[in-house]
């Protein structure tokens, strides 16, 4: 097995985006689309610089996990740079056998309701007994209904992902087999 005395990764910045680091290894990320703060303090024994317009990540003897953990940091900060320039959107399809599926989006509380969902008519506490099914809108996520397609639009890579994973949960069915029932709402287009 090889030994390393040192490795580094370098991440490029693009001129339309501002990075700055704290000792304490938190990363503030600006660009056009907003700022994305995030917390490497838990990587102690790898650092992180800024240099020009590169932001180098570099461990001195490091292990197998630190090596591991070098990457992960990278992407982390690659997917932070590029949400701030580009931004995020997952696109998921409705569908329905029978039952036609309505998705509300209520942005006050941060809920996605699924009405008549396989001709469930379910009560929710709190809410009117015609809301069956509901998926937690995470963050500064955007949700918006297009006729059979709900999208989601964020900079925050990790948020927009985990409201699509609710809303995906939110309409797992069970107790009948998948093969014949396959209502729901389906991922079918990351824009990344």
């Amino acid at each position: 097995m090889a030994k390393y005395a040192y490795i580094e990764q370098i991440i490029e910045i693009p001129s339309n985006v501002q990075v700055s680091v704290s000792k304490d290894k938190k990363v503030l990320v600006e660009g056009p689309k907003g700022k994305l703060e995030r917390d490497f303090s838990h990587a102690r024994s790898i650092n992180i610089e800024k240099e020009n317009n590169e932001l180098k990540i570099f461990a001195h003897f490091p292990r197998k996990k630190e090596r591991a953990l070098l990457g992960t940091i990278k992407g982390h900060i690659g997917n932070m740079i590029k949400g701030v320039t580009e931004g995020f959107i997952y696109k998921m399809k409705i569908v329905y056998a029978h039952f036609p599926i309505t998705v509300e989006i209520d942005d006050k509380s941060g809920w996605v309701y699924l009405q008549n969902f396989l001709g469930e008519r379910g009560f929710i506490k709190g809410k009117d007994a015609r809301f069956a099914r509901k998926a937690k809108i995470v963050g500064d996520t955007i949700v918006r209904v297009e006729k059979d397609d709900v999208i989601l639009s964020g900079i925050n890579i990790e948020e927009v992902a985990q409201t699509t994973a609710n809303i995906q949960k939110a309409c797992r069915i069970k107790n009948k087999d998948p093969r014949v029932f396959m209502d729901g709402v389906y991922v079918y287009e990351k824009i990344k």
